[in-house]
C-alpha cells in the first residue's frame, strides 16, 4: 500500500545492471577466515547477538576459498604460513577483497623477528586495515561496512575483460 503509493501509479522501476549488480554484491559478502592467533577469538565474537554480522550478510564464513570473496587474515603471519594465505587467496574467485586484521597482520605488531611477516601487504593486497591488539568485533564489522562501500562503487564490467594470471612452469630437474 505504501510503496504504491510512492510511485504514483508506476509498477515498475528503473535501474543499471551495475548498480543491480553492485547491490548485490554489497549485500552478500561471504568471509574466508583466516584465524591465525589471537585476533581469531574477537573475529568469532563479532557473529554473537551483541554484534550480529548476519545483518550485513555476511554470517556465512566459508572455509572453502571457491565460494568467498573476501578474506580476513586475523593474526600473525610467519614467512611459513604466508605461503599458504598466498595460495588460498589465489584460490578464491575476481572480484576479491581483503581485511588485515590486527597490529601483527598490518605491521608485525610486537613481533620484530625474522621470521615474522612485517604486513601481509608484503604479499597481497590490502583494502581495509584494522587497528588493534586486538581490534574489537565492532571495529571488525565497520571494515565490513567499509569493504561493502568499496564493493558497491566498483562496475561489473571492471573485472569482465581482467587478463589471466600467466602461468609459471616449474621444472624439477
Amino acid at each position: 500500500m505504501g510503496l504504491e503509493a510512492k510511485l504514483n501509479g508506476n509498477d515498475f522501476f528503473t535501474t543499471t545492471v551495475d548498480a543491480l549488480v553492485a547491490w548485490s554484491r554489497k549485500n552478500s559478502v561471504w568471509p574466508m577466515p583466516m584465524g591465525i592467533s589471537c585476533c581469531a577469538i574477537e573475529m568469532m565474537a563479532s557473529g554473537d547477538p551483541k554484534y550480529d554480522i548476519a545483518r550485513f550478510g555476511s554470517e556465512v564464513m566459508r572455509f572453502t576459498p571457491r565460494q568467498c570473496d573476501l578474506m580476513i587474515v586475523a593474526g600473525t603471519v610467519t614467512y611459513k604460513m604466508s605461503h599458504v594465505v598466498k595460495k588460498i587467496y589465489d584460490q578464491m574467485p575476481d572480484p576479491k577483497w581483503v581485511i588485515a586484521m590486527g597490529a601483527c597482520t598490518s605491521s608485525g605488531g610486537m613481533y620484530r623477528t625474522y621470521n615474522v611477516v612485517q604486513g601481509i601487504d608484503q604479499f597481497l593486497p590490502v583494502d581495509v586495515y584494522l587497528a588493534g591488539c586486538p581490534p574489537r568485533p565492532d571495529n571488525l564489522l565497520n571494515a565490513l561496512i567499509q569493504i561493502q562501500e568499496k564493493i558497491g562503487r566498483t562496475k561489473a564490467r571492471d573485472f569482465q575483460d581482467k587478463p589471466l594470471p600467466e602461468l609459471k612452469v616449474i621444472q624439477n630437474n
